[in-house]
């Protein structure tokens, strides 16, 4: 009897053990990889009050919120901190036309499929997939964008869809009318999160 309840406990502890080390909560979360240019958010996109969007052009059209190319960058510093050592792999990658080699942080797996465009024009926020970026130094995955993870989001959009002004919007405070808002926008744009396989395998 002994020997069964310890095989058993065995079992569960090794099961438990691999449930939780191995879950994109635990492995993926706080990912934050050393990318080539000290880039700051906070800088850009907390002090300057850089809109997500500017950067991150085809976010609201496309499946993509693409890196942007060094172009974007030198639309501001062909004119702000010319010499600046902390900008010279920028000014090289221009003056050579070679791109930058970002690492990605965000990334789901390549068997499912996601598209930003249809989750800014159903209007959920920015920082509810990527956080408050306007206080990070460097960008680090801060949800683990589990397949649980998005399929909560799907079963119950209402707690997470807000007006478009507020898309981009850090800290956002949900008003105190939140489902009575995000019942009139579901109907009015129609919003039906796919939460069957064939939504995001295809």
């Amino acid at each position: 009897m002994i020997v069964l309840v310890l095989v058993v406990l065995g079992t569960l502890s090794v099961i438990g053990f691999f449930w939780h080390f191995g879950s994109p909560e635990y492995t993926d979360t706080g990912y934050q990889p050393v990318q080539p240019v000290d880039y700051s958010h906070k800088l850009h996109a907390g002090e300057l009050g850089m809109d997500c969007r500017y950067c991150h052009t085809g976010v609201e059209i496309s499946p993509v919120a693409a890196v942007p190319p060094v172009q974007t960058c030198m639309n501001c510093h062909t004119l702000i901190k010319l010499s600046s050592d902390k900008l010279k792999l920028v000014r090289d990658s221009w003056t050579n036309k070679t791109p930058l080699e970002w690492v990605r942080v965000h990334k789901i797996p390549d068997y499912a499929y996601f598209d930003h465009s249809a989750h800014i024009t159903a209007q959920v926020g920015c920082e509810s997939c990527h956080g408050n970026v306007r206080e990070m130094e460097v960008i680090r995955q801060v949800k683990p964008l589990s397949m649980g993870w998005c399929l909560d989001c799907h079963r119950a959009p209402e707690k997470y869809l807000r007006p478009a002004s507020e898309i981009t919007t850090m800290n956002y405070k949900a008003p105190s009318n939140q489902l009575e808002f995000a019942a009139k926008l579901i109907k009015e744009k129609n919003i039906k999160p796919p939460t069957t396989c064939s939504g995001c395998h295809r």
